[in-house]
Order: structure tokens, then sequence, then C-alpha cells
């Protein structure tokens, strides 16, 4: 059974920074993308933060975040990392990291953590 499980999160002021982490367990993800989606309000879908490609490395970014946000990943612990700088009030959410396709679509993608609420302050 695949699982994920998100860490990192919290209340910070705009401008500050923060790092989440994702550690993944269960499986091997060699052909699969490791996915940061967020989600604000509760019961909205599922936004498109970033992605970065198991094997090869690639990375993506959504457009409000691109230029602030780094996605990394450590192979040999099966984590991966989503820093997040300089934040602003509307990167408020929860935040999921996901197992999928490598798709930027959240129904694309299989296993998902229980997520990581992020709050900030102006």
């Amino acid at each position: 059974q695949v699982q994920l499980a998100e860490s990192g999160g919290g209340l910070v002021q705009a401008g500050d920074s923060l790092r989440l982490s994702c550690v993944v367990s269960g499986g091997t993800f060699s052909g699969y993308s490791l996915g940061w989606f967020r989600q604000a309000p509760p019961g909205k879908d599922r936004d498109f933060v970033s992605r970065i490609a198991w094997y090869s490395g690639n990375k993506y970014y959504a457009d409000s975040v691109k230029g602030r946000f780094v996605v990394s990943r450590d192979k040999v612990k099966n984590m991966a990392f989503l820093e997040m700088n300089d934040l602003k009030p509307e990167d408020t959410a929860v935040y999921y990291c996901a197992v999928g396709n490598g798709t930027p679509y959240a129904k694309n993608y299989e296993y998902w953590g229980q997520g990581t609420q992020v709050t900030v302050s102006s």
C-alpha cells in the first residue's frame, strides 16, 4: 500500500519561507511524478502547484509560484520537498503531495497524503 505523508506547514508572515516535506513509502515510482497541489477553501478543486519527474528530476511549476517555489526530491530517502519563498497571503491553503502520471491535473494522481496547512498572514 502506497502512503504519502506531508509535514512542514505552519503559520508565517508574508515574505517568509517554509519547506514542506513528503515521505513516500510502500512502492517504487521510477515512471511517475511527485506532484504538489493545494486546496483553498475546503471543497474547492485542488490546484496544481509543482511536480517533479521522479526518475529524470525534471521540474514544472504553476505560473503563480514560478520563481518563488522550488521542488526537489531525494530518490534514496523516497522524499520530496517544496521550498516556498516570498510567501503571499494568497498562498494560504492545505498543501498535498501526490504520486501520479506526471500531468498537472489532480484527477491523474492516484495516491495522496493527508495534507499540511500553510497559512500566510499579511
